[in-house]
């Protein structure tokens, strides 16, 4: 059951990942149709083509391998042009000047007649802006309905006033910090709900003569009563038992308004010596409201655009894991080979909840879709913002023309940047193939 639990929960991701590709292309495919520009194909994938099937002027396909996808629009690139305002002869030297050559050959091979009008390169830039935007900006709407399905169906996760563990003993948080020590020691002093007979799964009813009706209400009594004996009420299988506990006055991290510990500058915890009695809350999945969901949204695309503006760091610590002892950052990036195979262990896990299970794999698809929002926003080619970076240089260019009374520069000529594209694209795939090999051999760990 656990291996299907697993290949269920990969098979989910795979399916959904696939469909972002697919709609992020259509993102592509509907305004390029919208403004007439002749689309030729819609592929998902690469390399050689299973199946296809022609409607009107656009082949639909699935090519063999799904690494991605594309939309191919003719007159991508435009004709190059001498001073004299003639064609750039086919026999042009050099390798880069004949990339560019065989490149616009290409191109201009794609023409049949009516065609003048439905090139790529002769929409007005703004036109060519939302093309090119639409395939991220599709991911960032995926994204964005599977964090509200996330939060507004399944919920985030909330303690409840039931207990989940009861400590034994409180060991100082200063000899965790510094030993990682979290077991009783001799000289550890014995919990107070411990003592008090609070046991997993108890739901605590009242505090100090004061019904509990949050956690947070109840931690922050706890806090404040250190040192007091007072009354604690709880109910186990139906029955309410009452207690006295004495909150024991220790050195414990100050949480903030999310109930995280605060921290400094340096990074450690801010502590605060505060009443504790040796209990922690069973989280549940609590419903939230559509105001949450973009705020949330916006605190993913943060932590995704920081991963991003230092990715070659990023991808240098992924390396040096793969290729010694070091730890994986399980805030680094990882390839789809780790995020299905986090799937498959989530839904594995059937000491947790499905409920839980199902709301983890959703919110992996959303923050995938987010992460290709951004990444796509980079501007180098291949990768969209690399287009929409030459559109807004080319409007940029031809307003200062205009300004000073120069001829119009016409379209950039993308096809000069092809020499760049290949660099990146191997990159890109070389950054790639590194991250499937550290999630083979080096995974990274987020369950322990």
């Amino acid at each position: 059951m656990t291996i299907v639990l697993f290949i269920a929960g990969v098979l989910f991701v795979a399916v959904g990942i696939a469909a972002s590709i697919a709609l992020h292309e259509v993102g592509h495919l509907v305004p390029a149709k919208l403004f007439r520009v002749r689309v030729t194909q819609y592929m998902i994938g690469f390399g050689p083509t299973i199946f296809s099937r022609r409607r009107g002027e656009t082949e639909y396909g699935v090519k063999a391998l799904p690494l991605g996808g594309y939309v191919s629009m003719i007159g991508m690139f435009p004709p190059a042009k001498t001073p004299d305002g003639g064609t750039v002869r086919q026999s042009s030297t050099g390798m880069f000047q004949q990339l560019a050559a065989d490149a616009r050959r290409a191109a201009a091979e794609q023409l049949q007649p009516g065609d003048d009008n439905r090139v790529f390169y002769k929409l007005p830039i703004w036109k060519r802006i939302v093309i090119m935007l639409g395939g991220p900006l599709m991911n960032l709407l995926i994204g964005i309905i599977m964090f509200a399905i996330l939060i507004m169906g399944f919920g985030s996760a909330q303690p409840t006033t039931t207990v989940s563990e009861v400590y034994k003993c409180v060991v100082p948080a200063d000899q965790q910090q510094e030993t990682g020590q979290t077991d009783c020691g001799p000289g550890d002093p014995a919990a107070p709900a411990f003592e008090a007979g609070l046991q997993p799964g108890d739901r605590i009813l009242s505090f100090d003569g004061r019904e509990v009706t949050s956690w947070t209400e109840l931690s922050s009594w706890i806090r404040d009563a250190a040192g007091q004996e007072v009354s604690i009420s709880y109910l186990r299988d139906g029955d309410t038992i009452t207690a006295t506990i004495e909150p024991l006055l220790t050195e414990r991290p100050v949480p903030d308004v999310d109930g995280r510990a605060k921290l400094n500058d340096d990074g450690t915890p801010v502590m605060q010596d505060v009443g504790f009695i040796g209990v922690g809350s069973r989280q549940e999945l609590v419903p939230q409201p559509a105001s949450e969901v973009m705020p949330a949204v916006g605190e993913s695309l943060v932590r995704v655009t920081g991963v991003v503006l230092n990715l070659p760091q990023r991808v240098a610590q992924v390396a040096e894991a793969a290729f010694s002892d070091a730890p994986r950052d399980p805030e680094g990036p990882i390839s789809v080979v780790g995020v299905g195979r986090i799937a498959g262990e989530v839904s594995a896990m059937e000491e947790i909840p499905f409920e839980a299970r199902a709301a983890t794999l959703v919110g992996l698809v959303g923050g995938v879709n987010l992460a290709l929002f951004v990444f796509n926003l980079i501007p180098l080619l291949p990768l969209d913002g690399g287009h929409v970076a030459g559109a807004l240089w080319e409007g940029l260019r031809r307003g200062v023309s205009k300004l000073f009374q120069r001829p119009d520069p016409g379209p950039i000529d993308m096809a000069k940047l092809l020499p760049v594209t290949y660099v990146v694209a191997i990159l890109l795939m070389g950054m790639g193939a590194l991250l499937i090999y550290a999630d083979i051999v080096k995974p990274v760990d987020l369950f322990g």
